[in-house]
């Protein structure tokens, strides 16, 4: 029998609850402090994701992602526990390459087009009740625009359903991201988990109904191409697939396109320069910025995989089966080495280049890379562009605001505060 000798990196050796504790009160200027101290790579030991080393390397993280599933796959305890065991996160191996297969076609080339003008039509309607000259949080607006966008995409036409996921989904997406990263069985009379139990059962009686809906219809939104679609073997998604699947497009694919859509106000407000060139901008300039919104603001800070194989070599170190890799997305957005001069806002840093997909990453990367990840991107593109074509956003010389984490994601603590003015149809402002 072979022995495999494990290398870790260096790391905190309080017990796992007081790292725990530092982990929730302290997530994203501990892992600065973390890596301040231990260097680019260190091991912790935290509630959830149990031992763990977190990592920052380019070249570290390339590793990972090209890993194959044999080596490092989807994590036991993962976002399966809110979204459900058939959903994307949940899935592992095979199973999750064919699921991933059969969902990728709606979600990009043709049609993202189709979806453009309803994105525009639902930022139209929302920017419509904008006040002018006063200060406002901009996020429950984009909270509105990409939920709207979201149901209509997967659903296709709006009705009774629409009106009662609407009024479910804001609150049951905000309980299940703090469910998703708080150490709580679901066992216990007043348990939070039995809330959202009950919202789920809420959620499967809709799309029950919606279902039923597309079966009789013949229509071409995304609901209605997943029971279309079939497997190698001829056999099409069973309906615990599909309810977890559209939770996770609607979850996923709201929430944390609305966060960074705040972020990109909040930052563009206080870059006047950046905002006048915007004005004549022929579309590359906003495509970096948004590249650049995400890369300094990213809502959501770690991406994760488990070994499953002992003696796992990624680069330096030599990790046993069990252990979760983390990698802090923040750390290697904000390494000087990596982004010169990381700490400015500097859109032009991307102007006429794409970035390297194992440096930028907020929509993770490999085999696990966010399935809409092309679908938020043409969002976030229409929502600014209607916005920056049809209002001045006043520039302030109030400090950035502050991490505020919804538990998943990150948002901006005031939710992206703004001051707008409306411009004329001539050009100018009213």
């Amino acid at each position: 029998m072979t022995t495999v000798t494990v290398t870790l990196p260096p790391g905190p050796t309080a017990p796992r609850a007081v790292q725990g504790a530092y982990a929730l009160t302290q997530p994203l200027r501990g892992m600065r402090r973390l890596k301040q101290k231990y260097g680019d790579a260190f091991t912790v030991n935290v509630p959830i994701f149990g031992n763990a080393v977190v990592i920052s390397d380019p070249a570290e993280i390339k590793q990972l992602f090209t890993s194959g599933p044999d080596l490092v796959d989807n994590l036991e305890v993962n976002l399966g526990r809110v979204l459900g065991p058939r959903s994307m996160f949940a899935l592992s191996g095979e199973e999750h390459r064919r699921q991933r297969k059969l969902l990728v076609p709606p979600f990009h080339g043709r049609r993202l087009a189709a979806y453009e003008k309803i994105v525009e039509e639902e930022t139209l309607r929302e920017l419509a009740s904008w006040p002018e000259n006063k200060g406002f949080a901009t996020l429950p607006s984009m909270m509105r625009i990409t939920l709207n966008a979201i149901l209509r995409a997967v659903f296709g036409a709006e009705g009774a359903e629409f009106a009662e996921l609407r009024e479910l989904l804001p609150p049951f997406v905000t309980l299940g991201s703090r469910l998703a990263v708080l150490p709580i069985g679901k066992k216990g009379r007043f348990n939070p988990w039995r809330r959202f139990e009950r919202m789920r059962r809420e959620y499967d009686a809709i799309v029950d109904r919606l279902i039923a809906k597309a079966r009789a219809e013949e229509r071409d939104d995304v609901l209605s191409m997943m029971l279309r679609t079939r497997y190698d073997d001829g056999s099409g998604l069973t309906r615990e697939e599909i309810g977890d699947q559209l939770l996770t497009l609607l979850t996923a694919g709201h929430e944390t396109t609305a966060t960074t859509l705040a972020w990109a106000v909040e930052r563009l407000r206080r870059h006047p320069a950046l905002l006048r060139e915007l004005q004549d901008d022929d579309g590359k300039l906003l495509d970096a910025t948004i590249l650049e919104v995400q890369r300094t603001r990213p809502v959501i800070d770690l991406t994760a995989r488990q070994v499953k194989q002992d003696g796992y070599r990624l680069g330096r170190w030599t990790l046993p089966k069990g252990y979760a890799v983390l990698v802090s997305i923040a750390l290697v957005h904000d390494d000087d080495t990596v982004f010169p001069h990381a700490a400015t806002f500097d859109p032009h840093r991307f102007a006429g280049a794409r970035p390297d997909l194992y440096q930028w990453i907020p929509f993770g990367g490999g085999t696990r890379r966010c399935l809409g990840a092309a679908f938020a991107t043409m969002e976030m593109t229409v929502v600014l562009r209607t916005l920056l074509r049809d209002f001045t956003l006043v520039p302030t010389e109030e400090p950035g605001e502050r991490w505020h984490s919804r538990g998943v994601a990150y948002a901006p603590a005031k939710g992206g505060r703004a001051v707008v003015r409306r411009r004329s149809t001539t050009g100018g402002e009213q």
